[in-house]
């Protein structure tokens, strides 16, 4: 059974939600403190923790940033952000520090389910992933299934290992940060749709002034930095979604 965590100091809420929860046959646990939270995350890591942006002591912000420094399990547990809402830059800030999505407040509790659900479901295909890969021990000859990397001009992946190098250099990416360039990659040269991209890193469809993606991108651009001749790899195309540039686009706008 997954377990939720749930970290917010609102006590009406937390008994709202862990009611609904539990309908749907989650195991729910929930703390009003971002110290307890952390504690518990580090002694029990859940399927996946709610977290409420605003509270006292350490806040939400400071609790996301402790539980993805915290190594082991705890630091690799998915996150689902609840914000004020209209405040774009609490979304923002929680994205760019390790969440996984966001909700804002006052929110449709159905919506929190869909949400929780289709981030496990990414989750849950992660982990197929990692299980279904086999460890290259020393000396062991490499099939060409285990070593075929994906390459676009000097930037490769490997989706069995979900591994990124570019100009040579291994990059680490989110969950959500790899899906959204293999979806890119796969397409590379071609508008990707933010619908598409949506589905494919988030697992859901793209809300009204819904910029979470658009976040994620963000944050992929600045850990990719720019091809060798100074152009952004992944280009905004207006009103559309993005693009990979291959070498004959990357003079084209960003």
């Amino acid at each position: 059974m997954n377990e939720i965590l749930l970290i917010d100091d609102d006590t009406a809420l937390c008994g709202l939600l862990t009611e609904l929860l539990e309908r749907e046959g989650f195991n729910v646990q929930a703390v009003q403190d971002g110290e307890t939270g952390v504690e518990r995350a580090i002694k029990s890591p859940p399927s996946l923790i709610v977290l409420d942006v605003m509270m006292p002591g350490i806040g939400g912000f400071e609790t996301l940033r402790q539980l993805r420094a915290s190594g082991g399990l705890a630091a690799h547990t998915p996150v689902l952000m609840l914000t004020a809402r209209g405040e774009d830059v609490d979304r923002i800030v929680g994205l760019e520090i390790g969440a996984d999505d966001y909700l804002p407040k006052p929110f449709n509790p159905r919506e929190l389910v869909a949400r929780i659900g289709a981030i496990l479901r990414r989750s849950a295909r992660e982990a197929a992933l990692r299980e279904s890969t086999t460890a290259i021990q020393p000396n062991q000859e490499v099939t060409p299934s285990q070593s075929q990397w994906l390459t676009v001009g000097d930037l490769e992946i490997m989706p069995t290992a979900r591994a990124v190098r570019c100009a040579g250099k291994s990059i680490e990416l989110t969950t959500v940060e790899f899906d959204l360039l293999l979806t890119l990659i796969n397409s590379a040269g071609q508008i990707v749709s933010r619908q598409k991209i949506t589905r494919a890193a988030l697992g859901r469809d793209v809300l009204p002034f819904d910029r979470a993606i658009d976040t994620h991108v963000s944050n992929l651009r600045r850990k990719l930095g720019p091809d060798s001749g100074g152009s952004e790899r992944i280009k905004t195309v207006r009103n559309i979604g993005y693009l990979y540039a291959t070498s004959s686009q990357q003079t084209g706008a960003s």
